[in-house]
């Protein structure tokens, strides 16, 4: 960052901007300027830099590929076709230019246009590592790895310290099904450059996903040997010790990354996943408690505390934080199944109604959604507002167990012809489960002797 603070060049330009003053600047302090610029990210800093370089230098072919590159990040691509027209006669030897040209067909969704003439500057022997990448990626977008794959490791050979190439090195063999190469490739680049922590992360990610997880844990080790406060490895090696059902090995790999991290909510949170798996419901109870007092809105480890408290029969409790996670996920529909269960199970019905609804309005084609919110409804003796959600349900589910809810809404109502009506169609759809109805609805047990000889009837007359 030291060139950043300390650019006397860039101090120069923005005190002659402020002060409204006009100073001299030859072409490479101003591609300095504009450069300093671009890298920050400021293209509107950028564009006045290049304005006022081209007031100076009103031909200069280098402020004016510079030029185009700030109308390539800004989308404005016809103004920069027509500055491409006016450099292709004289730029067509410049890498800079032919990046840019390449970066327009690029953008316009014309991958192949862009390698022939990235491909071009490649003859000029100049940034071949960030060409080979660019035509690598190029490749990608037309869903050709196997032709990525080897731009990817030109690359590589231009630049050996190149993450970006040999991470995508590792994703075009995944892309193409050739795990013996990828290996033979990552174990040929580890020879060389052991220090590498991107290649030994690679060797890890590799095994894990293959599920041998003791070499996957070796790979962990070797990057931690190489850099012990790489969090986010000791979580995959964590992860590995959890998939071989170690979990006292996890908790203690988890333990080291507590020392390493500023936010510990989640670490506690898998600590407390380990001990419930080893089946120490208070430890990990303890452990779910230091996340939530780590970040008090933590509601994964709200839900793990309900779990264990339900476990241990704590079912106040287990409502209390299962309403809290609800509360702050309510678009998680196992979490609204769940708080509907432990409002029901407490039976405070009336609250489980919000958590029912939500369920059938985001899953209308799960039966199971339809039954229990017409049953509390039923249970409320909110019978008509049952029959409105019923005559929805069976337009999507033709199942004998709403027609008999239906049926018991309608006798409820005294609405006896409705109820008898309904009550057939039920029968005719699945007469075995009649037994059950009766004993979970009275009102409709003395109508189904009747029922039952009108649909005998029926068949006889069929």
């Amino acid at each position: 960052m030291e060139e950043y603070f300390g650019n006397e060049l860039v101090k120069k330009f923005e005190e002659m901007m402020e002060n409204n003053d006009e100073f001299y600047f030859d072409t490479e302090e101003l591609e300095d300027i504009i450069v300093y610029y671009l890298e920050l990210g400021d293209f509107n800093y950028a564009d006045t830099a290049v304005n006022y370089g081209l007031k100076l230098h009103p031909n200069s072919l280098d402020i004016k590929i510079k030029k185009l590159e700030i109308l390539l990040e800004w989308e404005d691509y016809n103004t920069a076709k027509e500055l491409i027209d006016e450099l292709k006669g004289s730029s067509m030897e410049n890498t800079d230019f032919l990046v840019c040209y390449a970066k327009y067909y690029s953008n316009l969704g014309n991958p192949r246009k862009s390698i022939d003439i990235c491909k071009k500057a490649l003859e000029l022997k100049e940034e071949e590592n960030f060409l080979h990448n660019f035509i690598a990626d190029e490749y990608v977008n037309l869903g050709d790895p196997f032709n990525a794959l080897k731009h990817y490791r030109k690359a590589l050979k231009e630049d050996p310290t190149d993450d970006y190439a040999l991470e995508n090195c590792m994703v075009c063999f995944s892309d193409l099904n050739k795990s013996d190469e990828a290996i033979a490739f990552l174990n040929e680049y580890l020879d060389e450059y052991a220090y590498s922590e991107i290649a030994w992360f690679e060797y890890g990610q590799f095994y894990f996903n293959r599920k041998n997880y003791d070499e996957a844990i070796k790979g962990y080790d070797y990057l931690l040997a190489i850099n012990s406060s790489s969090v986010g490895v000791y979580a995959n090696k964590a992860a590995c010790y959890e998939a071989l059902g170690d979990y006292k090995k996890a908790i203690s790999v988890y333990e080291e990354m507590l020392e390493l991290e500023y936010t510990k909510a989640f670490t506690f949170y898998k600590i407390g996943l380990c001990y419930k798996a080893l089946r120490q419901p208070i430890v990990a109870l303890n452990a779910f408690q230091k996340s939530l007092r780590e970040d008090p809105q933590f509601y994964l480890a709200m839900m793990e505390q309900s779990y264990i408290y339900e476990e241990m029969g704590g079912m106040t409790e287990a409502l209390h934080f299962a309403r809290e996670a609800t509360h702050l996920n309510e678009n998680n529909l196992d979490y609204q199944k769940r708080l509907a269960f432990l409002f029901i199970d407490a039976g405070k019905f009336e609250e489980s109604l919000a958590c029912l609804k939500k369920l059938v309005d985001a899953e209308p084609s799960r039966f199971y959604n339809w039954y229990a919110y017409s049953e509390v409804l039923m249970l409320l003796g909110e019978y008509e507002e049952a029959i409105l959600v019923l005559n929805r349900a069976v337009k999507t589910h033709h199942r004998a167990e709403l027609y008999y809810q239906l049926s018991n809404c309608y006798f409820n109502l005294k609405n006896q012809e409705k109820g008898k009506e309904v009550l057939l169609q039920a029968l005719e759809l699945d007469p075995s489960l009649v037994s059950d109805m009766q004993k979970k609805y009275p009102f409709i047990k003395d109508e189904v002797k009747k029922a039952k000889a009108r649909v005998k009837k029926k068949n006889s007359e069929g």
